[in-house]
């Protein structure tokens, strides 16, 4: 398509708008994220010598290949920053640049900001469900890929999660790595006493003891021995990874308590997510610390986002699809949001009172003018979460706040509407 365009000369300039069409049932809000992959990659585009032989071995034909050489990403970006709650129908993001340009940066744009929110809004979920409980990422070994845990370790960092175990996502991102020890570390050594006082030795400071390898209790109470032994009851914990974690939180807790270890942290981990998180704390378990691994990694309940990326002006003039179900709204947008919630508005409009725009323009000419950090991201994300409806919050069965469209945005999806409708009617000439 790209080449298409660029040999007939149709390069004035396109916009796109990328948008989720509905939220999955068990979600009440979506957070932004995934744009800053997506930035660096538009900055870094270009069609290069090798990518001309690249094509060539694959067989592309000489006139693609010739209309495609000297391509780079031109356009302006307006989106939704990292970290801000989102709905249905809210554009992340739109690219105006000329068509060729905007057209072919789809696919990689999809592929990032899609993974990226997935991964936010289920992690955003376990945040919430935890309340004031720290959360670890533990979910590397599990996701579908390297680079997607790389993602998985930023987004949960950037929705409250306090650790990774990912120690390359770790020094990438400038977080915090954590981790415990395996059930092989224990199973290598002659006793269970053994494996905890060698841990705790070489980690003083962060010794969580596994304790569930054999007998949960038993291990707990050899946990017990060497945190009272080397008298790091302020800085060791447990972790329990298996069996019925509310029972053996109780007892562990007490045994813990018995022992005069009141400070020792109780760390739970083994197939959590925030229904489960939710469940033990309403029952008043205590844990006080959740490694979220499998379930968060690859968003089990709801694994993608019905993302597109459509073209609603190219040349002056709006365009929108008319498929049935998945009808777009014409225009470049904007979207404001206030104390009666969000309004999808045409780009150009004045904003209402008491509103703030949502997206703001990030790229300008192929270069980033938006430099964000995680920080500033997770400070949006807890600004916007406190704003949210309990409803929307709900960890089963949660409701989205309604989305209204501006009166200038409807009368333009209805007039470009019946332009459409009516040409397609007319007789051939």
């Amino acid at each position: 398509m790209a080449a298409s365009f660029r040999r007939r000369g149709m390069d004035a300039p396109a916009t796109f708008s990328l948008f989720i069409r509905d939220l999955p049932p068990e979600r009440g809000f979506l957070v932004a994220c995934g744009l800053d992959r997506g930035l660096d990659y538009l900055e870094g585009l270009a069609v290069d010598d090798d990518d001309l032989d690249a094509l060539t071995g694959l067989g592309i034909d000489d006139l693609t290949i010739e209309a495609l050489a000297g391509l780079r990403f031109t356009g302006d970006v307006w989106a939704v920053p990292e970290g801000r709650v989102v709905f249905a129908g809210e554009p992340l993001l739109e690219v105006t640049a000329p068509l060729a340009e905007a057209q072919l940066v789809e696919t990689y744009l999809l592929n990032q900001l899609t993974f990226a929110t997935t991964i936010a809004s289920k992690a955003a979920r376990a945040r919430i469900a935890a309340g004031d409980k720290a959360l670890v990422d533990f979910a590397f070994r599990r996701t579908h890929g390297g680079e997607a845990a790389m993602t998985v370790a930023r987004a949960s960092a950037m929705v409250g999660f306090v650790a990774t175990s990912n120690v390359e996502a770790a020094r990438r991102f400038g977080l915090r790595a954590a981790g415990t020890m395996a059930h092989s570390y224990v199973e290598a050594f002659d006793s269970e006493v053994e494996a905890f006082r060698a841990f705790a030795e070489d980690n003083p400071g962060s010794a969580t003891l596994l304790v569930d390898t054999y007998d949960t209790l038993g291990g707990v109470r050899n946990a017990i021995a060497v945190i009272t032994e080397l008298r790091l009851g302020d800085t060791a914990g447990i972790r329990i990874d298996s069996g019925d974690l509310a029972s053996l939180a109780r007892d562990a807790r007490r045994l813990l308590d018995d022992a005069g270890l009141n400070q020792t942290q109780i760390f739970a981990s083994g197939g959590l997510d925030e229904y489960a998180i939710a469940d033990l704390l309403a029952s008043g378990t205590p844990i006080d610390a959740f490694g979220i691994g499998t379930r968060m990694g690859v968003s089990e309940d709801a694994p993608s986002l019905e993302s597109v990326y459509k073209l609603v002006a190219y040349d002056g003039r709006p365009v929108m699809k008319l498929s049935a179900g998945k009808a777009t709204m014409p225009g470049p947008k904007q979207v404001f949001r206030g104390p009666h919630g969000d309004v999808i508005a045409l780009r150009d409009e004045s904003p209402p009172a008491a509103t703030e725009p949502l997206l703001m323009p990030v790229m300008h000419g192929g270069r980033k003018t938006h430099f964000d950090s995680l920080t500033s991201a997770r400070e949006r994300f807890e600004s916007d979460v406190r704003g949210l409806p309990e409803a929307a919050k709900q960890t089963r069965n949660p409701s989205p706040p309604p989305v209204v469209t501006s009166v200038a945005a409807a009368a333009l999806t209805t007039a470009v509407h019946e332009k459409l409708i009516g040409r397609a009617h007319a007789p051939e000439v």
